[in-house]
C-alpha cells in the first residue's frame, strides 16, 4: 500500500505521515528533507542556491546527510524552497523518490507532488492543509523552542512566500490531487487530526479489501 500525504509547510502533514506510517508498519520518507538535504549542501558549498547548475551539482548527496538536525532548521527551508523551484533538481531527486515509494509492501511519503508526480498511482492519497495563520503560529513556535527570535508576522511573510514559489514554479508545483481526501487541520489537536488521517486511509482502502496493521 503507497499513502501520498501532501499538503504546505507547517501543515501537519509530516507528523501525520508518521503516525499513518507506524500504524500501517511501513517505510516512510519525507521528501522535503530531500530538497533540504540539497540546501545544505549549497549551503556548505557556499554556492548559488537560485544557480540551477550549483543546484544541482549539490544533488549527490550520502543518505546518512538526511539524519542531520540542521536541515530542519528555518535557514536550511528557505533555501530549499528556491533550489525544489529548479526543474533539474527535481528531476536528479524523481528516480530516488520513486524507488522509495515502489519497494515491496508498500510506503508512506509525504510532500508536496506525492500523489501527482511521485506516485500518481498511490493507493491513498491525502491533502493536508491548514490557514497560512494558524500555520505561521505552529511555525513560530517551533523556531522559540529551537531558540530563534523572529516574529510572527516575519514568519507568516516566509510561509506566504514559499506557498507562492511551491504553487506557481513550473516544475511539479504544490497542487492537490484530483482523486485525494482533503484533510484541514486547522483547528484539529495532533492526536484528532492524527485519528482523521486513518480513519481518511481505512475509507479509502474499505473497498479494496482489509488493511493490516
Amino acid at each position: 500500500m503507497i499513502i501520498a500525504v501532501d499538503g504546505p509547510a507547517a501543515s501537519g502533514k509530516g507528523t501525520i505521515a508518521r503516525a499513518l506510517a507506524r500504524h500501517y508498519a511501513l517505510p516512510h520518507l519525507d521528501t522535503g528533507l530531500l530538497y533540504r538535504a540539497v540546501a545544505a549542501s549549497v549551503l556548505r558549498a557556499g554556492r548559488d542556491p537560485t544557480s540551477e547548475a550549483e543546484a544541482v551539482a549539490s544533488c549527490g548527496f550520502e543518505d546518512g546527510l538526511l539524519d542531520d538536525p540542521w536541515l530542519r532548521t528555518d535557514e536550511v527551508g528557505k533555501i530549499a524552497s528556491v533550489v525544489s523551484a529548479h526543474p533539474s533538481v527535481r528531476a536528479a531527486l524523481l528516480d530516488r523518490q520513486r524507488t522509495f515509494a515502489q519497494q515491496p509492501g508498500g510506503a508512506v511519503l509525504d510532500g508536496r507532488d506525492i500523489g501527482t508526480v511521485i506516485a500518481p498511482d498511490a493507493d491513498v492519497k491525502l491533502f493536508v492543509k491548514a490557514t497560512p495563520t494558524i500555520r505561521a503560529q505552529r511555525r513560530h513556535l517551533e523556531l522559540r523552542k529551537q531558540g530563534a527570535n523572529t516574529s510572527l508576522d516575519k514568519v507568516l511573510a516566509d510561509i506566504r512566500a514559499r506557498d507562492e514559489r511551491d504553487s506557481h514554479r513550473s516544475e511539479a508545483p504544490m497542487r492537490q490531487a484530483g482523486d485525494a481526501a482533503v484533510l484541514d487541520t486547522s483547528f484539529l489537536s495532533i492526536d484528532a487530526a492524527i485519528q482523521r488521517a486513518i480513519a481518511l486511509v481505512e475509507a479509502r482502502t474499505r473497498a479494496a479489501g482489509p488493511v493490516s496493521g
